[in-house]
């Protein structure tokens, strides 16, 4: 138990003096456990902290204090650190890096067999002592969030042993001692936490004392780089949306019921039908047009990867004159006309259709009537009963007899020739969308709120995360201002010509408030 402690009390001795002598701002200090040592039953923690925008320093401690489930007859306990340095290609914390460690562990084994046939030799007796290497690795850093990274590293140490050897795992007397060189393997599988935090208290500094001059020179004003938030690429249907409302987002979209007021839409496209008719006519009205377009704009959609078509919506209408099961047929029939049209002109499933028979266009013709009455017409006063008709009466077919009958059918003229021209023969549609989620513009306008902070670490930590989308042109110019922030000017400049290149306005102001050429 006193050893146990003891080395308990020597390894947080060893990592709060690392942590002590190298005083790091908020997120330049990480740390990690290595899932594969864990699965050799060995508690570790490494701590890392930022030297530079491209190196890190690290101290890795492992120890394995308790015995084995056979004790009697095998032992295996160790202690381990391993001080190590890293060069990170992009950045701290992001993507590839190449390591250097040096590695010290007191060992107490016997009778165990390790993997790959090595140290043979510690099968047959127990050996304590001490090791020490030197090792060289690689690995690869993956960014899983804003504070969280996942590594995989491995590589290959050589080093020098000393030990004693014993006859069994629990000979107290040694038989003899032995030393040597030897190689092995390193790997290593780590969860990464970046410690989030404030930015370090500055002490206030007392001013000097500066004489001014009679005639002082304007000081030039200080470059405040401009970054602004990307918006999210919606693929070919997104751009599409622009001069075509009639598409919309599939979170847009809400199922026909027949209290809905379809001619209040005005981004919806409508084809008509003759009257009492369910033949589509290419060459009636502006058809030919309308259609032309829903299936230019399905096709354009269907053959982009970045979005798609989720649901075609349909609703056939019939006016509100006639019985009312021929209506309803009638509807249906115009409704199911244009999705057979769309499917002859394109290989769309039947499942992308939602085709309604909407009926007759009561609540259509309720809210024109009611417009028809806002206005100051010599027939107010017979709409307005028009109107208390249709409120009251609840049976279609009486309703409609009454409206037919008011003042000796009069007013039904005129209804049938000012309210009704349209209503007789609608078909109306919406195309809903669907796009891949554009996870690099979050990744960009969450840097670019980073950079637009008050605080030094927040900067740092928007260049770690611009940097896992580097290849993305959007991303140019916020990494500029990212480099910029974090002292690295000739990368920050690269990237601004680069952006300006392309077009990018913040990058073509950055230029000119720091005076460049693009």
């Amino acid at each position: 138990m006193y050893l146990t402690n003891r080395y308990m009390r020597f390894i947080a001795t060893v990592m709060l003096f690392f942590s002590f002598c190298f005083p790091a701002r908020a997120q330049y200090v990480t740390i990690s456990n290595n899932l594969l040592y864990d699965a050799w039953l060995t508690p570790n923690l490494r701590v890392g902290v930022r030297l530079s925008p491209h190196w890190s320093l690290g101290m890795t401690a492992g120890y394995r204090p308790w015995p084995t489930s056979d004790e009697t007859t095998r032992k295996w306990r160790h202690l381990l650190l391993s001080p190590e340095v890293r060069y990170w290609k992009d950045s701290v914390d992001v993507h590839h890096f190449f390591g250097a460690n040096l590695i010290y562990s007191h060992y107490n084994v016997g009778n165990v067999k390790f993997p790959f046939g090595l140290y043979k030799s510690a099968r047959d007796e127990r050996r304590q002592g001490d090791m020490v290497a030197l090792g060289i690795f690689y690995g690869y850093s993956w960014p899983l969030g804003r504070y969280w990274n996942f590594e995989a590293a491995a590589g290959v140490a050589v080093g020098y042993t000393k030990y004693g050897r014993y006859p069994c795992v629990h000979c107290g007397e040694k038989i003899g001692d032995g030393s040597g060189v030897f190689a092995m393997p390193q790997a290593a599988l780590n969860f990464v936490y970046n410690i989030p935090g404030r930015p370090a208290k500055m002490l206030p500094v007392e001013e000097p004392v500066v004489i001014v001059p009679p005639t002082p020179e304007p000081e030039p004003e200080p470059f405040v780089p401009v970054v602004r938030a990307v918006p999210d690429f919606t693929g070919r249907a997104g751009q599409l949306q622009k001069d075509n409302p009639v598409l919309a987002h599939v979170s847009q979209y809400k199922p026909y019921d027949r209290t809905r007021i379809l001619r209040r839409d005005k981004d919806a496209l409508y084809v008509h039908f003759p009257l009492a008719k369910s033949v589509l006519h290419t060459e009636f009205r502006e058809n030919r047009n309308v259609l032309e377009r829903i299936v230019d704009i399905t096709r354009q959609i269907m053959a982009d990867t970045t979005s798609s078509v989720k649901i075609i919506q349909i609703i056939g209408l019939a006016s509100i004159e006639g019985p009312i099961a021929g209506n309803e047929t009638l509807a249906t029939n115009r409704a199911l006309a244009l999705q057979h049209y769309v499917q002859d002109q394109l290989q769309v499933p039947d499942s992308l259709f939602d085709t309604v028979g909407g009926g007759e266009a009561w609540a259509e013709f309720r809210d024109k009537l009611e417009e028809f009455v806002a206005k100051e017409l010599p027939q107010k006063a017979e709409l307005q009963q028009a109107l208390e008709i249709v409120d009251n009466e609840s049976d279609a077919d009486v309703r409609e007899q009454k409206l037919r009958r008011m003042n000796g059918g009069r007013t039904w003229e005129y209804i049938k020739d000012e309210i009704l021209s349209d209503q007789r023969n609608s078909g109306y549609v919406r195309i809903y969308y669907d796009y891949v989620p554009d996870n690099a513009a979050k990744v960009i306008n969450e840097a670019s709120g980073l950079l637009t902070a008050d605080c030094s670490d927040c900067h740092h930590e928007a260049l770690r995360l611009l940097l896992t989308v580097r290849d993305d042109e959007r991303a140019q110019n916020a990494l500029g201002v990212a480099y910029w922030l974090c002292g690295q000017q000739q990368e920050a400049l690269d990237c601004f010509r680069r952006a300006a290149a392309n077009g990018n306005k913040e990058a073509e102001e950055n230029l000119r408030k720091l005076k460049i050429e693009n």
